[in-house]
């Protein structure tokens, strides 16, 4: 099986330039507890300022990642397979950029190939690395399709994301129950109207699924 890897030259900037200390991190939180009306000092929450900034590196270790790398090893040889890849359901959890409130959804993800493939695998991490950060919705949806398209090079790619954004289910409007949906098509997705629908209707077959962002 033949594996090449594809280098892209387009260095990721260092976003950590100036990047605060732990416990300049643990601090802050401090300031916003003692903000929100509490004391930071009182058994309960003396700890919290460390629980919280562990829980922001699990939250937005996207930063760390470099989501082009990971599609750089691809495979050949697939006797000729010319078909849509599509993986769907793929859950993922970000934060809103305008309110850091949790955005919980399901992406789905295809593309059609021309030479080569990438692990499946892959493609779900790719969602991860672009999800753990602070986002907004659409330019999630652009940036996974747009890095699958540079890297792969494939005839087409199309990415849908459905979303739940707690900033407007918890704050603001106190809308439950609504999800937002976005879509960026490229190549025979975008210019194809056939391939376009097979994908749409891969995406709602009627099939057992949970309960949306559970």
């Amino acid at each position: 099986m033949l594996v090449r890897n594809w280098k892209v030259n387009k260095p990721i900037p260092p976003i950590d330039k100036h990047k605060p200390t732990r416990a300049e991190a643990e601090a802050a939180i401090r300031t916003l507890i003692q903000w929100a009306g509490d004391d930071p000092d009182r058994e309960g929450l003396v700890d919290t300022p460390s629980r919280v900034v562990r829980s922001y590196e699990e939250f937005y270790q996207g930063y760390t990642a470099d989501p082009r790398a990971l599609l750089e090893r691809t495979f050949e040889e697939v006797e000729g397979y010319d078909e849509i890849v599509f993986l769907r359901d793929i859950r993922f959890e970000s934060h809103c950029e305008h309110h850091m409130a949790p955005i919980i959804g399901r992406a789905h993800v295809a593309y059609l190939p021309h030479q080569r493939v990438v692990g499946i695998s892959k493609l779900a991490r790719l969602i991860d690395v672009y999800s753990k950060r602070l986002q907004i919705q659409e330019k999630m949806t652009s940036q996974i399709a747009n890095t699958i398209n540079e890297i792969l090079q494939p005839k087409g790619t199309a990415v849908v994301i459905e979303a739940s954004h707690q900033c407007m289910t918890t704050r603001g409007v106190h809308k439950a129950g609504v999800s937002m949906v976005t879509s960026t098509m490229l190549g025979a997705f975008r210019e194809e109207p056939s391939t376009r629908r097979e994908f749409l209707a891969m995406i709602g077959n009627p099939v057992h699924r949970e309960a949306p962002f559970t």
